[in-house]
């Protein structure tokens, strides 16, 4: 029955991941349709930056004439999600008609400058792909396996190449100015392949460097697909003026960058080829792109097995915490039968015992008359209680407000939020609603929950406020609705000014920014009014077990373990060797293998849920810990110690980026380690949230079990 249940298990894990929806509507071409080609935007693995393709002035300008409906130059609408991630797409006056083979179709003749040469050759050294889209599929380059056993895709293509002249020994760099586009398609499903439909199942693009001399009249090579000379990114100098420039210097530089007015011809030219392809499903057309992920699995399932083992490990302390303090509770080590708390004796010292009846000592000079009989009652060994030390000492002031508990509470109620959309978008993923084919959909998705999860985080965190004997509500949900989003804000926007430098397609533009400010005080401070004010005036408190002292008790020296942030980096450490063989995959999707897709999510909602898990276990240990260090000063503690993992994430970042990216360039290296951080700031309060959660109901629990007189 085990042995089922294990292999059950691992074929649901398999399925959720590889299972996705490809689209929500198939789309079908009959012979001589025109089918749209958009262009999107060129970005690299070397550079946080990208740029959207037209604006690039090297390439051909749009026409503005139609093509499959819509005009050359024309912006496609976009979701939230496409423009965050810096999506600029728009029709192209590429002519690709299903059915319709073209050899060679002239496109345009660009001429280009000096500065635009020095651009072109800029991209190219840093590794520049393009993204084209046909029919929501992004052009791929086409790759085979050591093994030849099976093909995949990455998406998008080189601009260009570089090359040693074997003549000079330079480095010269070539722009690939002839596109072959291959369309695969199969017969539609249903009554439109009845009627001659045809969907398209994949989109291969081969790129190519052909020299501008040896044209036909129509502008296209003679030689398309034989051995040509490459079209070199290069315009001789201009010596006279070199010369003039340096008159005393017998040595001319080989580059000019001042513009001259000299220019550089390049002609585009592009095939089309159908290539009928009954092997692929339409449902299953993003397979190829996944492929090469498939080598991985049991990196994943290693993960896995990590994570478990960990997770098991600390289950087994927690039981030993939780049994410890069954015992003390209900047991005799300072608690009576019915659970109060007894008065607290001493122990005799060593080597002496305690007077029997028929020895009684003398009373002493302040000892009241019967005194001594009633000590008799705690003479024997069998019937002594022993001290009452460490966490139940605190009865009085385990429930005692926190400081800068004004600023608690919003915080949690916004790490509230975060717990709400990271549960959806991975929910979403797993049943494959969240896939690569709705692009932008994982940011615009997690964007509309938090904002919908307003309601959820004005209600705990007025409630929370409430319970910590707040009284200004309406301040409190300012607090909430715009203290962490606005810090998330103000930081991106401070960033955009530096990606808009550069005129790239990172930058958000001047109308998203507008909208994302009306999303936050439009929609979600309105949704976190309604639930702070539900929080606030229809919900009463959290009951807390044990009644607070109005004079705090002193918290005695504490072990250097317990004391400052060891804390949360100690206990903080055990969550991240939880994840982070996963955080590996992420990372290079993320920054190091942009043309790839992460789509495991199966295999990362499994080893989410084991790493909050172990956050919660890790929470319940320190917790523990400190109030036997009699420290009540346990809210805020357990904030950090659950986020303490996103310290050390944000340190494996730093390790990734020194050991595997190859980033180029100040704006580069800013926008990783600031986005790096605010992601793991992200982490850190959505984890620093389940610690918080996870040591209130433990504080709760083990002293509502006693009774303290």
């Amino acid at each position: 029955m085990q042995l089922w249940r294990l292999t059950a298990f691992s074929a649901a894990i398999s399925l959720a991941q590889a299972f996705y929806i490809p689209g929500f509507s198939i789309r079908s071409y009959v012979d001589d349709e025109a089918i749209p080609l958009q262009v999107n935007k060129v970005y690299s693995d070397r550079s946080q930056l990208q740029y959207a393709y037209y604006d690039l002035p090297f390439v051909c300008p749009p026409t503005g004439k139609k093509h499959a409906g819509y005009p050359s130059g024309k912006s496609i609408s976009l979701n939230l999600g496409e423009v965050l991630r810096g999506d600029r797409v728009m029709a192209s006056d590429y002519d690709i008609v299903m059915g319709q083979d073209q050899e060679c179709q002239y496109l345009c003749t660009h001429k280009v400058s000096r500065q635009d040469v020095k651009r072109a050759r800029e991209l190219i050294e840093e590794g520049y792909v393009a993204e084209w889209i046909v029919d929501n599929l992004p052009g791929a380059t086409s790759f085979v396996t050591v093994d030849r056993t099976h093909k995949y895709y990455a998406a998008g293509f080189k601009i260009g190449y570089k090359d040693f002249s074997p003549v000079t020994g330079k480095q010269n760099y070539y722009i690939n100015n002839h596109i072959t586009l291959v369309i695969r398609h199969r017969r539609a499903p249903g009554r439109a392949g009845n009627r001659g439909g045809k969907v398209i199942v994949g989109f291969e693009v081969y790129t190519k460097s052909i020299e501008a001399a040896h044209r036909a009249s129509t502008g296209c090579p003679q030689e398309v697909h034989g051995e040509t000379n490459g079209m070199e990114m290069y315009i001789t100098p201009n010596n006279t003026k070199l010369a003039s420039q340096y008159p005393s210097s017998s040595y001319l530089p080989q580059e000019d960058d001042v513009d001259d007015g000299s220019t550089l011809t390049i002609p585009y030219s592009y095939s089309v080829y159908f290539r009928e392809d009954d092997t692929i499903e339409w449902s299953k057309r993003w397979d190829l792109y996944f492929n090469n992920q498939e080598d991985s699995n049991v990196i994943h399932w290693l993960a896995i097995i990590n994570s478990l083992v960990i997770c098991s490990l600390l289950t087994v302390i927690v039981i030993m915490v939780i049994n410890r303090t069954y015992r003390q509770v209900h047991g005799k080590d300072g608690a009576g039968d019915d659970g109060k708390v007894l008065p607290k004796r001493r122990r005799p010292a060593s080597g002496t015992k305690s007077p029997r009846a028929k020895e009684k000592a003398p009373a002493g000079l302040l000892q009241q008359e019967g005194e001594a009989d009633r000590d008799d009652d705690f003479s024997s060994d069998d019937e002594f209680v022993e001290d009452i030390t460490g966490w139940k000492m605190l009865h009085g002031d385990i429930f005692r407000a926190p400081v800068y508990a004004g600023y608690l509470a919003p915080l949690i109620g916004s790490g509230m939020q975060l717990v709400f959309m990271a549960t959806g978008l991975l929910i979403l993923s797993c049943f494959g609603i969240l896939n690569p084919s709705f692009r932008g959909g994982f940011v615009s998705v997690g964007m509309g929950l938090f904002i919908f999860a307003g309601v959820i985080s004005g209600y705990f965190s007025s409630r929370l406020y409430k319970t910590f004997g707040g009284i200004n509500w309406r301040k409190n949900t300012l607090m909430t609705a715009l203290l962490f989003p606005g810090l998330l804000f103000t930081t991106i926007f401070i960033l955009n000014l530096f990606v808009w430098a550069q005129a790239s397609s990172t930058a958000l533009p001047f109308g998203t920014l507008v909208g994302l400010i009306a999303l936050m005080l439009l929609i979600q401070l309105p949704l976190v009014y309604i639930g702070s004010w539900c929080g606030f005036h229809r919900s009463q408190p959290y009951e807390h077990p044990t009644k607070t002292n109005s004079t705090p008790r002193p918290i005695p020296e504490q072990a250097w373990y317990t004391q400052s942030v060891y804390p949360a980096l100690i206990a903080g450490f055990v969550p991240f060797a939880v994840v982070f063989i996963e955080l590996l995959f992420v990372f290079r999707s993320l920054w190091q293998d942009k043309s790839g897709y992460y789509y495991v999510f199966g295999f990362l909602s499994i080893v989410s849920l084991v790493g909050i898990l172990t956050v919660v276990e890790v929470t319940v240990v320190a917790t523990y810990i400190m109030l036997c260090q009699e420290n009540y000063n346990w809210w805020w503690q357990s904030v950090f110690i659950g986020g303490g993992s996103s310290f050390w994430i944000f340190c494996y970042c730093v390790v990734f980026y020194y050991t595997k990216l190859k980033i180029q360039g100040f704006v580069s290296a800013l926008l990783f380690f600031s986005y790096s951080f605010l992601a793991c700031s992200v982490y850190g309060l959505l984890t620093g949230t389940v610690g918080f959660l996870t040591a209130y109901a433990f504080v709760r629990r083990v002293y509502g079990a006693i009774k303290a007189d």
